[in-house]
């Protein structure tokens, strides 16, 4: 399995994204520059320049014209996929972390920093989806937890809920409408760093510094699989189809990586099985703790970018498509 090397950043990958058909693979950095590539072979179509700051988060909507990316310059922008213009910019008092497009993609999310005095909060703006159009400025609802701030938020299926994750390891679930939280859940001991969603939104993946990762049900938020891993984890990822995977990354904080060697500072993708809860395999190659992990569509390769600035993609050679784990 060699993998493909996206050399398009000078300094640490925030998040990478596929889109819905996964022939595009959208990707941020702390060095202001995002970046959409060629999945298949890894040639970069072009960048969204025009964020002052580190860029910490990107989602692209299920038509893939639209893309919208949250940075540390206090900015949410909505970018035009194909000609690189910038649509559309929410002004926020703090830096974005998160943005989410809602599965109808007639919303987006953006979850803010606390700092200086202002609340967490995760801001939901109307999308207007015509290229052309003009976009609301005003939010269809502003979410402000009274606890700990969150830090990684999505929507349930159907858009009924948001589930947020938060610094203290609690998992959230609000009724957006009424503004009002549901209930929350312990999840885990240390700060949230991932969250992501099964294909059908039913069910999502928890990474955090606690170094487990956890499946949770997205309507009762009851823990379902939980997976321990010997390192802080930074990322999770589920694969949608061929095996049932989950796919963790992580590696010891980026402050400490000069002191120890690429082999001992456990910077490889792991493999374990989602139902028997097992490691199942690893794939090395970064030189530094991988920041974030996103699986194709199709399940057939899968992406992670690290501290190192790289994104490497990885196509499944042909016997993990027949691989069966010996019980």
């Amino acid at each position: 399995m060699r993998p493909i090397l996206l050399q398009g950043h000078t300094r640490s990958l925030t998040q990478i994204k596929y889109n819905r058909e996964g022939d595009l693979l959208f990707t941020v950095s702390k060095d202001k520059v995002v970046n959409v590539w060629y999945s298949h072979n890894g040639e970069r179509l072009g960048t969204y320049s025009g964020h002052l700051g580190s860029v910490w988060t990107v989602d692209v909507n299920a038509s893939s014209t639209l893309i919208a990316t949250g940075a540390a310059d206090n900015t949410c922008k909505l970018w035009d996929v194909q000609t690189g213009r910038c649509l559309k910019t929410w002004e926020f008092q703090t830096a974005v972390k998160r943005v989410e497009f809602s599965e109808d993609n007639s919303m987006v999310l953006c979850v803010t920093e606390e700092r200086m005095g202002y609340k967490g909060t995760v801001t939901v703006y109307p999308v207007n989806n015509d290229i052309n159009g003009t976009q609301s400025d005003t939010p269809v609802v502003t979410m402000t937890n009274d606890g700990p701030k969150a830090v990684v938020a999505g929507w349930t299926c159907l858009d009924k809920y948001i589930i947020t994750g938060h610094l203290d390891g609690t998992i959230a679930q609000w009724d957006w409408k009424a503004n009002t939280k549901i209930h929350s859940t312990p999840a885990h001991e240390d700060v949230l760093t991932d969250l992501q969603f099964s294909p059908d939104r039913t069910y999502l993946i928890t990474a955090s510094k606690d170094k487990s990762a956890k499946i949770l049900d997205a309507l009762t938020l009851e823990i379902k699989k939980e997976f321990s891993a010997d390192t802080p984890l930074n990322s999770a990822a589920l694969t949608p189809k061929f095996q049932e995977f989950v796919i963790l990354g992580g590696g010891q904080d980026a402050m400490n990586v000069t002191t120890t060697s690429a082999r001992a500072g456990k910077f490889e993708s792991r493999f374990y099985h989602k139902i028997l809860q097992e490691e199942v395999g690893r794939v090395r190659g970064h030189f530094g703790p991988i920041n974030t992990i996103a699986v194709h569509p199709d399940g057939k390769s899968f992406s992670s970018g690290g501290e190192d600035g790289y994104v490497r993609v990885h196509h499944f050679d042909p016997d993990y498509f027949t691989f069966k784990l010996e019980i």
